[in-house]
């Protein structure tokens, strides 16, 4: 799992320097992280009071986006039906780019959310546009998920041992004695144990069997499967005495069109199922794209904001995205609480459940500087 933390720090005197001086101390000095600089574009702001609920409303939205992105992702997954975790990985891609790289090199696409709208505008907009990703994944998963939930129970009537598969798949019609008014076939499951017995008594368990009428159909691992032609008037007393010798008689009527259809609708499942396969996977992957982008231009605006509550006006901060690097994670806390201690006294590392209106109240850590975590555990 590939985590980030995305902060931002006053500009003192500038953005640039406030870069620097964040490289020097987590780069340069002591080597905990990997950071990448982002630009982010000149937002209108708005009054306020606008920015104090859309703090939290972006708080929502991202917790909702996030939700989307990684429900695509695990049904992608699931579609897949176990492939491999290359191949899961092949298709989760943002803007054609592995979504680490994706992040790491973030510029802001003004096409699809323009720069001169209303932060609140642009926070409804990736909402809207995610809400009807998720419908559609919806409607798209129901099809496909009815069709291969009929499939897999077809082929659940044809797997299993002998005492409950569906045995059509395993007689044909020259098997049974068909059309007449007295006489049927029954297919009977017999222990492999207990097969010479089945020979050797069959004809006895009731008057009216006819001799040598019985055949061996198919075994498996446990059991055999064997016919046997009767007089219809003795079928329950037959089955009455091949249960007492644990020969299990099948319910089973050999019906030729039946069977014919039963075939025809797996065929036609099948078909269905691959017919849309690659069109949904296809969706699937511009849809994650579209969802994952949306979710990062929801963190852009949340750090935008947040700086903008917390660092005042004019606009002059730095956002960074930092990549810890491994067991570095709390030394690069204590740099950074030490860096930016200045930015409020009060405050020695991390507050549990701080509550100031319109400052990342929906945190449960509260910085001197802006911090979200992004954890990229998508699958």
């Amino acid at each position: 799992m590939t985590e980030f933390w995305l902060i931002s720090a006053p500009g003192e005197p500038t953005p640039e320097r406030a870069w620097s001086l964040l490289q020097d101390k987590t780069t340069r000095d002591s080597d905990l992280s990997k950071n990448h600089r982002i630009h982010l574009p000149e937002l209108k702001i708005g009054t306020l009071d606008t920015l104090v609920g859309l703090s939290d409303d972006l708080g929502k939205t991202d917790t909702f986006v996030e939700g989307i992105v990684k429900k695509i992702a695990a049904y992608l997954s699931d579609v897949l039906e176990g492939d491999s975790h290359d191949k899961l990985s092949e298709n989760l891609k943002a803007n054609g780019d592995d979504p680490t790289r994706y992040l790491a090199n973030f510029r802001w696409d003004v096409a699809k959310y323009p720069v001169k709208l209303p932060l609140k505008n642009l926070s409804e907009i990736i909402s809207k546009q995610v809400s009807q990703i998720d419908t559609d994944l919806k409607t798209r998963s129901q099809q496909y998920n009815q069709v291969r939930t009929n499939l897999q129970q077809l082929e659940r009537r044809t797997a299993g041992n002998l005492m409950t598969r569906n045995l059509g798949d395993l007689v044909s019609k020259e098997d049974f004695v068909t059309g007449s008014e007295y006489l049927t076939t029954l297919l009977v499951v017999v222990p492999k144990s207990s097969a010479q017995e089945w020979r050797s008594t069959y004809e006895k368990l009731t008057d009216m069997v006819v001799p040598r009428s019985s055949k061996l159909v198919f075994e498996d691992t446990d059991h055999t499967l064997f016919t046997v032609t009767l007089f219809r008037k003795v079928v329950d007393e037959f089955k009455l005495h091949a249960r007492e010798h644990k020969f299990l008689v099948r319910d089973f009527t050999y019906d030729e069109n039946s069977l014919d259809s039963e075939r025809n609708e797996s065929q036609k499942l099948e078909t269905e199922k691959r017919r849309q396969f690659g069109p949904l996977v296809r969706w699937l992957k511009v849809n994650f794209s579209e969802a994952f982008t949306a979710w990062m231009h929801i963190k852009m605006l949340r750090v935008f904001v947040e700086s903008v509550l917390r660092y005042g006006l004019p606009v002059n901060f730095q956002a960074v995205l930092m990549e810890p690097h491994r067991k570095s994670h709390r030394r690069l806390r204590d740099t950074l609480d030490s860096l930016y201690a200045h930015l409020e006294a009060t405050i020695s590392g991390p507050q549990e459940n701080i509550d100031i209106p319109g400052i990342m109240s929906n945190q449960q850590e509260y910085y001197p500087y802006v911090y979200f975590n992004i954890k990229l555990d998508l699958f």
